[in-house]
């Protein structure tokens, strides 16, 4: 994949996963080390975990607990998992269990049904476009944004709602931005006039090689293409925007294409994905676009509802990770190798800051039938092969960072992504990072085509085909 820069909230990321700090996105050691069970600080015996780690103590937690679980989250600070629980008091059995298990346990007022309960109501009184809410375990309430576009009586409706929920139940934040769908992955993809990112390359049911992209870009066109203006390359084999989701899963036209399970972080630099993961609250997260390059953040909520222009989206994963129009589809990942999301939509930009929300990978995989990992036969070098980032070959014949010019209105990192070259006719990279960057965050989304509701598009890279394409504005 190429990708961009990486101006504002830097990321940096070495190849296979082994961190490098950057100047803002701290790529905490835990991240490759094992839990080491031990008890921290006096009397307390919460353990420290990795966030993966964290993730699978709360799922057992739950289970163990019943409906004393309220929510849980990751304190990526102390490397600890916090647990909300309901309904106890003292030194009650629930909270004995929980800290035996290593958790950090706490009382709350708010139980996970009442949370539920009060989204059920969110849903039914206030489904207005501009809007979104996410249960918030840290703050053990309802998180409800608005978007600049909610005023008047739409504002009075969403307030009083919110009102009517009872106190201590859900708060309002405003944002200055507008909710809109960032139709994004890892490389460009271009179709019907937009362009969109790959998020992850796949295998699909059937054996065949494939990727998962926004599912706003897979209803905005059928065929895609790794080039603007260029012969398709992919087809939508399924799609599901709006409603229960935001993921498309789209088969390579040539069984034989090699799709590498990584991801392309800029400046020859490549993660390695291993697995499909949850996303845990409070986990760090990076996410890659080809408008924007690489950006981290952390995980605010989960299985939230966005009500986008183009109707209401549920199940997604909140985050602070900033985004802009050609990052849409792209990955979202953890620094060990973790897939997480696909990039959806959100409000602000990467100057200002502002509210991102992802499909999460596991429930696209589910829903498609399809599996995480390298695809194709053919005979193109995989990535992070021999010829991965040494002489900028990706997976084959394709230049990844020499001397390929990205399609695109303008030279896409032009003749070296490391550094030289116009993006998409802005500003140059610095390459002072080592992952390229380049100073304008909008010079590099095409000119070209609107999709309906479809804003950022991005995509994951694809192997053993020369050239790089850059990423459209599509909204």
């Amino acid at each position: 994949m190429s990708h961009k820069r990486i101006p504002k909230r830097k990321a940096a990321i070495a190849v296979g996963g082994v961190a490098a700090l950057g100047a803002a996105a701290l790529l905490l050691p835990q991240a490759n080390a094992s839990q080491d069970g031990g008890a921290r600080g006096g009397a307390s015996t919460a353990r420290t975990l990795k966030a993966d780690d964290a993730d699978d103590l709360a799922a057992r937690l739950s289970k163990l607990l019943g409906d004393a679980f309220a929510g849980s989250y990751y304190d990526s600070a102390n490397r600890q998992l916090v647990v909300n629980v309901t309904d106890v008091s003292g030194d009650n059995n629930v909270i004995v269990q929980a800290k035996k298990a290593g958790a950090e346990v706490r009382e709350v007022d708010n139980s996970t049904a009442e949370l539920q309960a009060a989204a059920r109501t969110l849903r039914t009184k206030a489904t207005i476009p501009g809007t979104a809410w996410a249960v918030d375990p840290r703050t053990n309430k309802i998180l409800v944004t608005a978007d600049s576009t909610v005023t008047g009586t739409r504002w009075d409706r969403l307030e009083s709602t919110v009102d009517g929920l009872g106190s201590g139940m859900a708060t309002i934040k405003k944002s200055a931005g507008t909710f809109k769908t960032f139709v994004s992955g890892g490389d460009a993809i271009f179709g019907g006039g937009a362009r969109c990112s790959l998020g992850f390359n796949v295998t699909a049911g059937d054996g065949s090689p494939a990727f998962l992209t926004a599912g706003h870009c897979g209803v905005a066109a059928e065929q895609w293409s790794d080039a603007q203006n260029g012969a398709p390359i992919a087809t939508v084999d399924q799609a599901t925007f709006p409603g229960n989701g935001d993921f498309a899963l789209v088969k390579y036209d040539d069984p034989n294409t090699q799709a590498p399970s990584d991801v392309n972080v800029g400046g020859g630099q490549s993660v390695q994905i291993l697995q499909a993961a949850e996303a845990t609250v409070g986990q760090q997260v990076f996410r890659m676009g080809s408008t924007t390059g690489l950006h981290d953040g952390q995980v605010l909520g989960l299985d939230a509802t966005v009500n986008y222009p183009e109707g209401t989206v549920t199940g997604l994963i909140q985050t602070d990770v900033c985004a802009e129009p050609g990052d849409s589809g792209g990955s979202l990942f953890t620094q060990d190798g973790g897939a997480v999301g696909l990039t959806s939509g959100g409000s602000g930009d990467c100057t200002s800051g502002g509210e991102t929300f992802f499909q999460p990978v596991t429930t696209a995989l589910a829903a498609t039938g399809a599996t995480l990992g390298d695809a194709g036969a053919g005979g193109g070098q995989q990535a992070g092969g021999d010829q991965q980032a040494g002489d900028g070959q990706q997976a084959g014949d394709g230049q990844q960072a020499g001397g390929d010019q990205q399609a695109g209105d303008g030279q896409q990192a032009g003749g070296d992504q490391i550094g030289g070259g116009q993006e998409a006719g802005a500003g140059a990279g610095d390459g002072s990072d080592g992952f390229g960057a380049a100073d304008d965050p909008s010079g590099a989304d095409a000119s070209n085509g609107q999709a309906p509701g479809t804003g950022h598009a991005s995509g994951t890279g694809n192997a053993g085909r020369s050239g790089r394409s850059g990423l459209t504005d599509t909204h």
